[in-house]
């Protein structure tokens, strides 16, 4: 058989739906045989499993091959690791070792993520020296315990649970480091040891509801709903918390910050330059910028070339766009976004763009906004751009080469590959992936096609083309 061929008692796995964490692949594969390491690959919906034997990666490869597994109600793919062992974080075999760093990767970050939202998801559970966020890879998290004991604690208990209702669900592993670095106590880093690294403005901070309710607490008034705890979580659920181990982590305040996440005051409008001259107007600022929060208005600023004012749902769709979209190519010129100190768009001075639009457009009342209620908005991906876009909303007498031609009609760059998602049989509309060459060209097409009208011959209403940037790097 193979078996001589495969020495290798690692297998790849692909196809894992975001909430997938350790024990759901423990769960499914274990009847190949005995699990020795398993390691999450965050927001690239895949995991590396190690075996204690070669025979059960082949069991797992083969029946994989020949009939679907289900990891989290989701068909899974296999194949063989290139690597014979996963390499641990420092000493992981040994059960009572571990890191005292874990890493904290946050899939579908609705709400912002600061030092003072981990530290009051984490502290409860064991003492936390240091935080340290970066965003490199859509958003991640290092947190520093005082011991392995409260790591390995914060692992088991909040790997997989959800901060907020719905959404900024934790990914938890081990982190490579085993002490961090901290220059600064701010949003993005802090050192508990060292008061002194800041002066906070103890000023006229906004309290939060902690693990952590339905959203940040400043949302309650938006009709949203009363905050409501996740955690302790229920006794039917694989996180059991005896309650011993967890206080009641329902209503402590956050520690206060200065009036709003990253230092200037709160403003739903986001401020955005560097746009190119022809090719950018209201309707495509819209298209982008409607992947992360509601969109009300856009005005180009007469007296700015190249610019302007997004006025958005809240202060969070603002930050999600600055997280995403500050400093991407689009057009071939870098976008630059920030918060405006204007708090509202106001049409005035309105004038024709080059393309002959007009320079003020509201959409307010538009039903392609995405965030206009809480169950429509915890079903949207938010991502940072991708070579790969997730179609939804299509016709299904719409082929790869409509769509390809539909690219060569508005003059923006083909795909490379094209991926169809079987549709449930009562289903009246097609999604799928759409790979680019590039995150660039990626940009361009869903600026120009995201919202395009299709026609169909003899149907009444034309279908509305929706596009998002897609979790998988690539197909």
């Amino acid at each position: 058989g193979h078996n001589s061929l495969n020495c290798c008692p690692v297998v790849h796995v692909r196809g894992l739906c975001e909430a997938v964490v350790e024990a759901d692949l423990i769960d499914a594969l274990e009847k190949f045989g005995p699990i020795c390491y398993v390691m999450m690959m965050p927001f690239k919906r895949q995991a590396l499993v190690e075996f204690s034997a070669v025979e059960s990666a082949d069991r797992c490869v083969s029946c994989g091959a020949k009939e679907p597994v289900y990891i989290a109600g989701q068909q899974a793919y296999f194949n063989y690791s290139t690597s014979k062992r996963i390499t641990r974080p420092t000493n992981a075999d040994n059960p009572n070792s571990g890191n005292k760093v874990l890493l904290l990767s946050i899939q579908n970050p609705l709400y912002p993520i600061t030092t003072d939202v981990l530290y009051t998801v984490c502290n409860p559970i064991g003492s936390v020296l240091r935080i340290v966020i970066f965003k490199r890879n859509g958003i991640q998290a290092m947190v520093e315990f005082e011991s392995v004991q409260c790591a390995q604690k914060a692992k088991a208990a909040l790997n997989g649970a959800d901060i907020y209702a719905g959404c900024c669900t934790l990914k938890i592993e081990y982190a490579r480091p085993t002490r961090l670095n901290v220059i600064k106590n701010d949003n993005e880093s802090w050192d508990y040891t060292k008061p002194y690294l800041v002066r906070r403005d103890r000023g006229k901070g906004r309290q939060r509801q902690a693990i952590l309710g339905e959203h940040p607490s400043s949302y309650s008034d938006n009709g949203y709903g009363p905050p409501c705890p996740l955690l302790p979580l229920p006794g039917n659920s694989r996180y059991k918390l005896t309650s011993v181990d967890v206080p009641d982590m329902v209503s402590y305040p956050l520690p206060q910050s200065s009036s709003s996440y990253s230092g200037h005051a709160p403003s739903s409008v986001a401020m955005v330059s560097g746009l190119h001259p022809s090719k950018m107007n209201c309707t495509r600022i819209f298209n982008l910028f409607c992947l992360y929060g509601n969109i009300e208005k856009v005005k180009f600023m007469k007296s700015v070339p190249g610019t302007a004012l997004v006025e958005m749902g809240d202060e969070y769709a603002v930050d999600r766009a600055i997280t995403h979209l500050n400093s991407i190519k689009v057009f071939g010129k870098r976008l630059n976004v920030c918060v405006s100190k204007q708090h509202a768009v106001i049409p005035s001075q309105v004038f024709e763009l080059e393309d002959g639009s007009s320079s003020y457009k509201d959409f307010a009342m538009t039903r392609n906004n995405r965030f206009s209620s809480a169950g429509q908005a915890s079903k949207n991906i938010i991502q940072p751009p991708s070579a790969v876009l997730h179609y939804y909303n299509v016709p299904p007498c719409i082929s790869q080469d409509h769509l390809l031609r539909l690219c060569t009609e508005h003059d923006v760059p083909g795909f490379v590959k094209f991926k169809m998602f079987d549709a449930k049989p009562s289903s009246k509309t097609i999604s799928g992936l759409l790979e680019f060459d590039s995150k660039t060209e990626a940009v361009e097409v869903l600026t120009v096609l995201n919202h395009y009208q299709i026609r169909i011959p003899n149907g009444s209403n034309p279908y509305t083309l929706k596009l998002c940037f897609s979790t998988s790097s690539h197909l």
